[in-house]
Order: structure tokens, then sequence, then C-alpha cells
């Protein structure tokens, strides 16, 4: 199976080459991903938790859906192809975009664009992506990252900082 590439970008989000995925996470260089955060109509947000067999934060709670902008591919693509692949979740539109970050260790060197839907489930996981999902409140995510942070993945604390600035 050939590895996936990767466009690289600079320090602006411009795309200045591309490399292989390995090479990309090694070499800490600047690329770019997606997080889509879906919440049901009690406001629950819904989170994975993350393969072993994945190479980052195997085992670790992460977003509702996330991952690598193909070679070429738009943020908003990806936003809709990544909550298909990995929750089954067929959206007619383009998620609410929320806001970005910047690349920093946090996100391993990822430019990331957060997003926003509504739905309500059932998901169908993707077994090679994610050992399973659950619906958490605003005060349990809250209480969990304050006690547990290495629970999740580098990017979602910062997310969830954010996130919470941003409402």
């Amino acid at each position: 199976m050939l590895e996936e590439l990767f466009d690289i970008v600079n320090e602006r989000d411009e795309v200045i080459g591309q490399r292989p995925r390995s090479e990309v996470h090694r070499l800490g260089l600047k690329h770019r991903a997606v997080h889509v955060l879906v919440f049901n109509a009690r406001g629950d947000l819904f989170l994975q938790k993350r393969s072993m067999k994945k190479d980052c934060f195997p085992g670790a709670w992460d977003s509702s859906a996330s991952g690598h902008l193909e070679v070429g591919e738009s943020y908003d693509a990806c936003a809709v192809r990544e909550v298909r692949e990995e929750i089954g979740l067929v959206l007619a539109e383009t998620p609410q975009r929320l806001f970005k970050i910047d690349a920093c260790p946090e996100t391993g060197q990822e430019f990331v664009w957060i997003y926003r839907c509504n739905a309500e489930g059932p998901f169908t996981l993707h077994p090679e992506e994610i050992e399973r999902g659950d619906w958490f409140s605003a005060r349990q995510i809250d209480d969990w990252v304050q006690r547990q942070p290495d629970d999740f993945a580098g990017a979602l604390t910062l997310i969830w900082r954010k996130l919470k600035e941003f409402s």
C-alpha cells in the first residue's frame, strides 16, 4: 500500500511541496488538518476514542472526526469527507467553520480548521480509526480535561480551550 502524501506548508499556510505522511510527522513539517465537533440537540459533544492502531495518540480521546487534508484538497472538502469516513455521517453541506489554529506543538505542526455540526447519531464508526465513541456534556469534558488531560489527543485540549473562548 502506498503511503499517504500530504501537502507541506509554510508559516502562512501556503503549500510549498508534498511529502509522505511518515516523513511529515517525523520531521515535524507544517501541514493541514481538520477537526469536526458533532453536537446533539442536548448540546452534548460526540468524542471518539482513537484506535490503538493509530500512529499518533493511539487510544486517546479526540474530536468527533478529524484528519489530514489530501494533496490539493480544501479544508471544507476534508471536513465533509472525514465525518463520512470516520463516523458515517453524510453531510449535505459543509459544517460551520468556527476558528483556525495555527501550526504549533499541540497540533503536531498542523494548521487546523475547527468545524461544528449537529447530528443525533447513531454513527457507524470506522474500526481502523476508532475504538469507540460516546456523548459527553461540556461539564463532563471540563472536569475530565482538568483531571486527566493525558487521556486526550494533544490538539483536543487546545481545541476545547479555544472553543470555550470562542463561544
